[in-house]
């Protein structure tokens, strides 16, 4: 182990105070969270996907420490190009000195930066592409419907992409998911690069917009998931980021009690945001825990926990410490 042996140990000997302290406080209550038999709501937003965060995440998920994810379509499928074309993933760690000439220059040779990685289209997006578009057009033509993270689990499970693993596929939180069946809320999908892709069909005639379901749909099967697993400890709330990945999920609380008139309907019952946002006129992401007990998100006495720190570092360490290492 070394001179600070285990990360939990270390954690447990230096951070003791301010936002450190805040990380282990809510590693702590997430774990005792799980022991007491609650579920847990895993948000993620941002580009964590990118950030590689499937390293830690797809072990919690095999380890049934995550019981259901939320994530924009982009961190749905940034894993499946993390997945497919890391080998042509390029660092730019230099990246706040670019000119805008220098970053045209990325875009002629198909690279899309995220902060100082750059995601190659063709290895990335256009290797995927061929794939799910024959899962949605069999599907068009079968007059079926399934929301997006179906199409992608097919797509994982039929073995199809193979062929293209250039990372350790356990590293992958999309495919471990797929082989859990966890179930996934995008809200938003359309707001992605396959979300742009299946509306250029659309708008082409090739593919109806109904077979792919919507969000709308999404939190419909979200309500009924969330009432058949609410009982006991009940479901908690960690969110990565802010963003509609989190906004849009612990709605689901209001939405029951209030339009659905359920007033038995548990508050989630545990509460952790790891976010850089500040709190701001106006500002959701940035918003404190107290402020959602307004709105019938969370109870007074849900235990609430917020980091204000970078979620690439925070979110790994918390997992670290759940997965005991």
């Amino acid at each position: 182990m070394g001179k600070y042996g285990s990360i939990r140990q270390f954690m447990q000997e230096n951070y003791l105070h301010f936002n450190s302290a805040a990380m282990v406080d809510a590693a702590k209550g997430y774990e005792t969270h799980l022991a007491e038999g609650g579920k847990m709501m895993i948000t993620l937003a941002g580009a964590m996907s990118t950030a590689e965060l499937g390293i830690s995440l797809a072990e919690m998920i095999r380890q049934g420490k995550v019981d259901i994810i939320s994530c924009t379509g982009a961190n749905l499928e940034e894993d499946l190009m993390n997945l497919v074309a890391h080998n042509h993933y390029e660092r730019v760690p230099n990246y706040r000195d670019l000119t805008p000439e220098q970053e045209w220059a990325l875009l002629e040779r198909g690279l899309n930066r995220v902060t100082d990685t750059c995601i190659p289209e063709e290895e990335a997006f256009r290797r995927l592409q061929k794939h799910i578009h024959a899962l949605w057009q069999d599907a068009d033509s079968k007059g079926e419907r399934y929301f997006p993270h179906e199409y992608m689990y097919k797509m994982l499970l039929s073995g199809v992409l193979e062929q293209y693993y250039q990372i350790d596929p356990k590293n992958s939180w999309m495919l471990a998911a797929a082989e859990r069946n966890l179930p996934i809320i995008v809200p938003g999908w359309e707001d992605s690069t396959m979300g742009n892709i299946f509306a250029s069909y659309v708008i082409k005639n090739e593919i109806k917009a109904s077979t792919m379901k919507s969000g709308i749909e999404y939190m419909a099967w979200l309500a009924k998931w969330y009432i058949d697993h609410s009982a006991g400890k009940g479901v908690g709330f960690f969110q990565i980021g802010g963003g509609i990945a989190g906004d849009f999920p612990i709605c689901v609380v209001p939405m029951l009690y209030q339009d659905m008139e359920m007033h038995d309907i548990p508050f989630w019952s545990y509460f952790c945001q790891i976010s850089d946002s500040t709190t701001s006129y106006g500002s959701y992401s940035g918003a404190v825990p107290n402020e959602k007990i307004t709105w019938g998100k969370l109870d007074i006495h849900t235990p609430k926990f917020i980091i204000e720190s970078d979620a690439t570092i925070v979110a790994p360490l918390i997992f670290a410490w759940l997965l005991n290492h």
